[in-house]
Formats: C-alpha cells, sequence, structure tokens
C-alpha cells in the first residue's frame, strides 16, 4: 500500500528531523564512536551510489570501488599538489567519480549490456587499482598520500567530532539531490529501463544514455564520498579499494535492500557496526562476518528495508522494486 499524502509529509518532516537530531551526536560520543559513526555516513554515500546503479537501474556493475578511489586520490591530490581547500575538493571528486562512470560506461553506447558490461566495469575497476599502484610520481604509488590536515572557516578538521557535521551536510545534499532525481523525469526512465528497455527504447527514451547518466550520477555521490574518506582517514591508499572493498559495498547494498534509498543507511550502519562487534573473536571475524550476513539475506531477501516497510507506510519508496 502506497503511503498518503498526509503519510509522504510525515515522511518528508522525519527526513529532515533525523539528521537534525543527529547534530547532538558528537555532543555525547568519545571518539571511538564518532570515528564509527563518520564511517557509517561516508559507507553510506558510498552504498547510496551502489544501488543507484544495481538496485535502480538494474544492470549489474563492479566500479563502484574505482569511483570510490577517483574521488579520494582526486580530492588528496587537489589538496596535496595544487593547494586546493578540502571543503572545495568535494564536488571535484565527485566530477571526476562522474567521469569514471562514465568510462565504465561507455560500452552502452556501443549495446553492451548486462553481463558483459558488468565485466567491463571489473575490468576498469581492476585497471584503477592497477594505476593507484604503479602511478608513483601522482598517486604515491603502494605508500598512498596522506591529507594534511584541513579547516573551514577557521574551525580545524582534525577532531572526528567536528568532521561529522560536514560530512552529515554533504550526505542530507547528496540524499535528497539523489531522491529528486529519483522522482524528476530522468529517474523514472532509470527505473524503466530497469523493467524493460525494449518497451523504454519503444516510447523514445535514449536508455543507452540514460545507463550512461546513471552511472555518471552513481560515480558523482561515490566520489564525494571518496573525498569524505580522504579526510576521514587522513590517508589513502590502494589498498582501500581492492576487492574487498567492493564485496563488502555489494552486501551493503543486499542487507539494505536493493532500490532503497533507506535501505543503503541501514546496510552501510549494520555492516559498519558489525565488524566492530566481531572484533571479540579474533580469528572468526570473517566467518562470522559471512554467515551474519547470509543469515539476513535468507531472513530478508528484501533487506532491512523491508522490516521498515512492515512497521509503517510512510516508508514505502515508491521508486523501489518489491
Amino acid at each position: 500500500m502506497m503511503p498518503t499524502a498526509s503519510q509522504l509529509r510525515l515522511r518528508t518532516i522525519l527526513f529532515w528531523a533525523v539528521p537534525l537530531l543527529l547534530l547532538a551526536l558528537p555532543l555525547s560520543t568519545n571518539s571511538y564512536v564518532q570515528f564509527i559513526a563518520n564511517s557509517i555516513v561516508i559507507f553510506s554515500l558510498v552504498a547510496l551510489g551502489f544501488n543507484f546503479v544495481i538496485g535502480n537501474l538494474g544492470q549489474l556493475a563492479f566500479a563502484n570501488t574505482a569511483l570510490f578511489g577517483l574521488g579520494a586520490y582526486g580530492s588528496a591530490i587537489l589538496v596535496n599538489t595544487f593547494g586546493l581547500p578540502w571543503i572545495l575538493s568535494i564536488p571535484l571528486a565527485g566530477l571526476a567519480g562522474a567521469a569514471g562512470g562514465f568510462l565504465a560506461s561507455a560500452a552502452a553506447l556501443r549495446g553492451i549490456r548486462l553481463y558483459y558490461l558488468a565485466i567491463i566495469t571489473l575490468a576498469f575497476g581492476e585497471l584503477m587499482r592497477w594505476l593507484y599502484v604503479h602511478g608513483k610520481s601522482v598517486t604515491g604509488g603502494t605508500d598512498g598520500m596522506g591529507v594534511p590536515a584541513q579547516s573551514i572557516f577557521g574551525v580545524s578538521l582534525t577532531d572526528d567530532h567536528a568532521k561529522f557535521y560536514v560530512f552529515l551536510v554533504v550526505a542530507v545534499l547528496l540524499f535528497k539531490s539523489t531522491l529528486n532525481l529519483l522522482r524528476s523525469r530522468i529517474g523514472r526512465s532509470v527505473m524503466a529501463v530497469r523493467e524493460n528497455e525494449v518497451a523504454t527504447a519503444s516510447l523514445g527514451i535514449p536508455t543507452a544514455r540514460i545507463i550512461v547518466f546513471a552511472f555518471m550520477w552513481s560515480g558523482f555521490v561515490v566520489g564525494c564520498a571518496g573525498a569524505l574518506f580522504a579526510l576521514h582517514t587522513s590517508y589513502v591508499f590502494p589498498e582501500s579499494f581492492g576487492m574487498l572493498h567492493l564485496i563488502v559495498s555489494f552486501a551493503m547494498v543486499l542487507v539494505g535492500g536493493l532500490g532503497s534509498v533507506i535501505g543503503s543507511v541501514l546496510g552501510a550502519a549494520a555492516l559498519t557496526i558489525l565488524p566492530e562487534y566481531l572484533r571479540s573473536f579474533p580469528g572468526m571475524e570473517e566467518l562470522f562476518f559471512g554467515l551474519i550476513v547470509i543469515a539476513v539475506l535468507l531472513a530478508l531477501p528484501d533487506g532491512l528495508a523491508s522490516l521498515l516497510r512492515k512497521l509503517s507506510p510512510i516508508f514505502v519508496e515508491r521508486y523501489y522494486r518489491e
């Protein structure tokens, strides 16, 4: 059952109320908890961008890690090499991710789809990781690149509590932009391609361009997240953007819910917090992590977001496919 007009208004209120309430979080957390909270914000954006392609567009893709790395390295290079303030590097890192999204999906303009396009995106991701390792003069190679301490309007961002406010503002803007995009004509075209590309093309919609655009928007969101990650960790190196990160990002999307914006947040939160609890079982973390993820997917094939939809119609997303 779709939400009524009053329920939609309540959902809008909740969208703005939650981040407003989160503004008080740094006042009650220690450095460790705050670091985890910052990580959740960043990986929520990673999951959101990834979900836009595999959930809303319906195209299996593996370039997510490459786009994340482009944003992180792009931000670090702009700050270190060109002396650009970090805050200004965020949209530029997003544009770098969008450019990567275009390159990863350009084959779609030639009619390449599904598993063939998925393999191309996987190859693109591995190519970018190779460049991170061997482009030592630009990326620092295996040693990586450091990101110096930053400040905004005289406020130092060396503390995780201060970083949280900036991360939260960026996340809210990108989530709101994605929601607006999904409700727009372009967003409806993206989801139409997911349902039936042939039927969508018969309506005069340029499906190949829609696919490329979806990858570019995904790259922009994930690229911005990469810029946040660069400041969050104060260091970027190739191992942060390898196959393990890709698998975890994929798991975040599936655990949260394919095509669900709310699910992107829930999946990122669950799989960021879970490994911290599993540190109590040294040597068994990977085993327990895998078993728990499998159990969640078997019990909730529609992801954690399905629990909220059962709780109230206000959490039903019209761009989500059951």
